[in-house]
């Protein structure tokens, strides 16, 4: 049997008595790059936010490369790694003390080295001097992905992950996260409301609805089961 990258068995998280997650189970192969869509209060950011350690589930079981996130979290921490327009760095600090710090916590070799290189791969060299408290939101963007590519991790979990960016460097960041995939062999997890970075950078989709899964399966399956060609045409549709 081959091993799992993610797997989820019930889980659920309830605020006082609203349930956000619903009951997910799924099972996602050790490589590839998987989608999570849904619409406003679906519930993807909980989900993904739960996968990363940041919230803790109200119930049920999350398994990363089979180990479990509750007993073996810090194991598994060096193995993931996330980005998110949520969750910034420190302000203070400068862009290249944030990567070095955070390259330094993931133990990194050669850190400094590998700093700046991804900075100069993702095109953000001219800004290693500045106050992270400074940057645009799309400047933000691409820094932190740099931070969630230092440890080069077997899974990856992006919220929104090009938000933000103009549309070429939007282009330029979804080429570079295939082929940093490709070449590791890696999973990647994306939730993203922008239909067309899922459909060309996925094959999987997850489909959320009210914390509940409503489609787990190949892209290719979801098109053919609804007669559809594309994910806006799914949505335009979905009633």
């Amino acid at each position: 049997m081959s091993l799992k990258s993610l797997s989820t068995k019930n889980l659920s998280k309830k605020y006082d008595n609203k349930t956000v997650i619903n009951e997910v189970t799924i099972n996602l192969p050790s490589k590839g790059i998987f989608g999570v869509l849904g619409k406003n209060g679906a519930g993807k950011t909980t989900f993904l936010a739960m996968l990363m350690g940041l919230i803790k589930p109200t119930s049920g079981n999350i398994s990363i490369f089979e180990k479990s996130l509750e007993y073996r979290k810090y194991e598994i921490l060096k193995e993931i790694n996330f980005q998110s327009p949520y969750v910034e760095l420190p302000k203070k600090m400068t862009v290249e003390q944030n990567l070095l710090f955070y390259a330094r916590l993931y133990e990194v070799k050669n850190s400094k080295e590998k700093v700046h290189r991804l900075s100069k791969d993702l095109l953000v060299t001219k800004l290693l001097d500045s106050n992270y408290g400074t940057l645009s939101s799309g400047q933000k963007t691409r820094v932190n992905l740099c931070k969630a590519l230092l440890n080069d991790p077997k899974l990856l979990l992006l919220d929104e992950p090009t938000a933000s960016l103009d549309v070429s460097t939007s282009e330029f960041i979804r080429r570079y996260l295939i082929d940093f995939q490709k070449k590791n062999n890696s999973a990647i997890i994306i939730t993203s409301h922008n239909l067309d970075e899922i459909e060309e950078m996925c094959s999987y989709i997850i489909l959320l609805d009210k914390g509940k899964v409503t489609f787990d399966g190949s892209k290719t399956s979801l098109f053919k089961n609804n007669k559809y060609s594309s994910l806006k045409e799914f949505f335009l549709n979905d009633k």
